[in-house]
Parts: structure tokens; C-alpha cells; sequence
């Protein structure tokens, strides 16, 4: 079986996987070009945003805003108690894979070192409205490229603390009730198990009730069918796809049975949406947003979530989710003036809060929520964005 290489696998740090140019169908200069407007629109409003210049230095600064204090110990805190306990639909661990470098998801740190570590010496400055990642400087995007190397090989220092124990230290500090816990299965030969490490971790814990696990499968995997129907017989209902990572389209026919048995079996399909405009060029073209739509017109009883809210393919995938009853959009990433968008043009309907932690602290996505409905005709917005949406999403499962 082709499998990729590991550094392509573990999140886009080289180029690896199919180097001839796709049918002009699949990804065309059209889409680079979307690509590089998304940016230069991005910087031209810098600072425009229908809230005004939302610019900190850390993610500790974020406690200038009113939600929000530091604790004694300098930890980020939201101390409005008028702030819905919330439901986080897109959150991950620490990684150990491939090698499998020594990992205790059970310890407890004094500080997490989030991927984005806004926090570190000098304090990153965290700008609200770009897409998240835009807030990685190019020295920053090579410390995560350096541990992400080292999740699988000699062990990671950030993924050390990016524990079970942490994780619900900060839920706690930000009012978050539970989490959805999404790994991605790389498609590696060996070490490939964050599904079942994250799930043992959280069983070990007792923490089944605050922290749902999730699991992933590899389409191109030798059975991905008994996967599936496997994982779903032990009680996980949320899984992760990740068409970039896992370098495949997803409306591939080969993935067509997939979707129908997990329609048959009551699961919630997580996908990575968009291009995230980190990952390698050679991974774009699987995530344009007009690839994910057979699935959502062909499983309309299936429900999608389409993460990043299609990251920097934003506008394409507001537009599907506008069209397609069974698609929700994870809020994560997007800017305050988008996500000012996708309110005024969903009224709140199936837009899902989500923080993709560890990449970030989970008040930079709090905060953005905070911001873009602190007005009283968006009061019931802000609780069906936090938690009600969730919890209507999960009673499908």
C-alpha cells in the first residue's frame, strides 16, 4: 500500500504525496489565485473589523477585555458567570505517534505550551481578526514545524504538556463543560494509535463525561469499513477527517461507502475543511471547498461538520453550509469580522464553537465569541454558538 511519508502525514511540514498536476477540475491557478486574494484581503483590512482593533500581546492580555481576568497564579481566567458553559467541538492532545517518544497524558504542568505559544518570552502579538495561524511569526511556524517532528521521533517539549489533566484545567478556567476529542489517523506503517491512547488516557482519567472521544480512520486504509463499524461499537460517534493531511478528496467515489455506512451508523463525520495555507501547496487541492460537496448532497441524513469554517476558503463553504441543511460549520480560526458574517447570515444556526486546542488557548476563540455578540439582540447567539447548537448536533448521535 502507498503510504506517505511521515513528515507530509504529521501535519504538512514537507511536500511529500503526489507531485504531478491534478485535472484542472480538482485544483487550477483560479483556486491559487482565491488563495492569494484571501491573504491581501486579509492584510487590507487589518484592523477594520466591524469591533474595532482587537491586538494583544499574549494570550494573558486578552485579560484588558471584560470577560476576563488573570488568576494569582497569571493564568487566564473568565470570570463572567453570565458566560454560557460552553460545549468545544474541536480539541486534540499531546502527540506521541510513529516511535511512539514517551508521553504521559496523565501529568499535570504548571503552564501549558499551546503550539502557538503566545505566551512564551517575548509574548507573541495575537491579532483577533486574521485567520488564527496568521498569528504564527515565520520563527514561530518553524518551532512548530520542529515539534511536530518531534511528536514522532525523540519526543516533543509542547506536547509533554498538552495533557488531560491541563486540558481541563483550562476548560475549567474558561467555563468550558466538555470537549470532543479529535486525533487523525496518519496512515503511518507503525505508531498510528492516538485514537486509542487518547481514549485510554481519558478512561484512565474518569473524565468520560467531560471529554467525548472521538476517533479517525484512514481512508485509504486496508479496512476502513471494519474501522469504522469497529470504533462505532465501542461508543465513539464523532470522527475525524482530514483531506490534506490524509491526502485524499472528499468526494472521492472510494470514500462514498464510508459515508454511507456512517450515516447508517448515527456517526457525525469531523472534517478538516479548507486550506489552511500552512500545508504544503501539493495538499491544497484536496480541500476546495466545491470537493466536499457530494457528500453533503448525498448523505442528507449524515451530519457534517466542516471545520475552520473552510479556513481561508471561508466563502465557499458559508455558501454550502447555506445550501445543505446537514452541514455545520466549526467556528475555530476564523476572524471577528467573519464570524460577524457567518452570524448575520446564519443567525447563529449551526455555527459550532471550537478552539483546535492545543494549537491555541482556548480564550482566543472564547474572546471572538465574546466580541461578536456583545449586543442584546445577539445574547441568544452567543448561547446556541457556545452550547445549544452542540447539544442539538449530538442528539443525532
Amino acid at each position: 500500500m502507498n503510504r506517505r511519508q511521515f513528515i507530509a502525514a504529521l501535519a504538512a511540514t514537507s511536500a511529500a504525496g503526489c507531485s504531478q498536476d491534478p485535472p484542472p477540475d480538482r485544483y487550477n491557478q483560479a483556486d491559487v489565485a482565491a488563495l492569494a486574494a484571501q491573504r491581501e484581503t486579509e492584510r487590507n483590512r487589518n484592523g477594520l473589523s466591524p469591533f474595532g482593533v482587537h491586538r494583544y500581546q499574549g494570550y494573558r492580555e486578552l485579560a484588558q477585555l471584560p470577560w476576563f481576568e488573570l488568576n494569582s497564579e497569571g493564568h487566564l481566567i473568565c470570570v463572567d458567570q453570565s458566560v454560557p458553559k460552553s460545549i468545544d467541538v474541536h480539541a486534540h492532545l499531546g502527540m506521541s505517534v510513529l516511535f511512539k517518544p514517551k508521553l504521559d497524558l496523565l501529568a499535570s504542568h504548571k503552564r501549558v505550551k499551546h503550539l502557538l505559544d503566545c505566551d512564551g518570552t517575548p509574548a507573541c502579538e495575537l491579532d483577533l481578526d486574521t485567520y488564527a495561524n496568521g498569528n504564527f511569526s515565520e520563527d514561530a511556524l518553524k518551532v512548530l514545524q520542529g515539534e511536530i517532528r518531534a511528536q514522532g521521533l525523540w519526543g516533543s517539549e509542547f506536547a509533554a504538556t498538552q495533557t488531560v489533566p491541563n486540558l481541563l484545567r483550562e476548560m475549567d478556567a474558561m467555563r468550558v463543560d466538555q470537549a470532543i476529542l479529535l486525533p487523525i489517523k496518519l496512515g503511518l506503517w507503525f505508531g498510528d494509535e492516538l485514537t486509542e491512547d487518547w481514549r485510554k488516557a481519558v478512561s484512565e482519567a474518569g473524565e468520560e463525561r467531560r471529554l467525548l472521544s472521538g476517533f479517525s480512520i484512514d481512508p485509504d486504509g486496508e479496512d476502513p469499513l471494519f474501522e469504522l463499524d469497529f470504533h462505532a461499537a465501542t461508543g465513539a460517534r464523532v470522527m475525524k477527517l482530514h483531506p490534506t493531511v490524509q491526502r485524499f478528496y472528499p468526494d472521492d467515489p472510494a470514500v462514498m461507502e464510508l459515508y454511507e455506512l456512517a450515516q447508517d451508523l448515527g456517526v457525525i463525520i469531523f472534517f478538516h475543511g479548507g486550506r489552511a495555507g500552512i500545508e504544503p501547496e501539493s495538499s491544497h487541492r484536496y480541500a476546495m471547498p466545491r470537493h466536499y460537496e457530494a457528500a453533503l448532497a448525498n448523505f442528507p441524513q449524515l451530519q457534517f461538520i466542516l471545520g475552520h469554517a473552510g479556513a481561508r476558503d471561508f466563502e465557499g463553504m458559508l455558501t454550502l453550509a447555506q445550501k445543505y441543511q446537514n452541514a455545520w460549520l466549526g467556528i475555530h480560526g476564523q476572524g471577528l469580522t467573519n464570524l460577524d458574517k457567518m452570524i448575520a447570515q446564519t443567525g447563529g444556526e449551526r455555527l459550532l464553537f471550537g478552539t483546535d486546542w492545543p494549537f491555541y488557548h482556548i480564550g482566543m476563540s472564547l474572546a471572538k465569541v465574546l466580541i461578536a455578540t456583545d449586543s442584546a439582540a445577539r445574547a441568544s447567539i452567543r448561547e446556541k454558538i457556545l452550547r445549544r447548537n452542540a447539544e442539538q448536533l449530538l442528539t443525532f448521535i
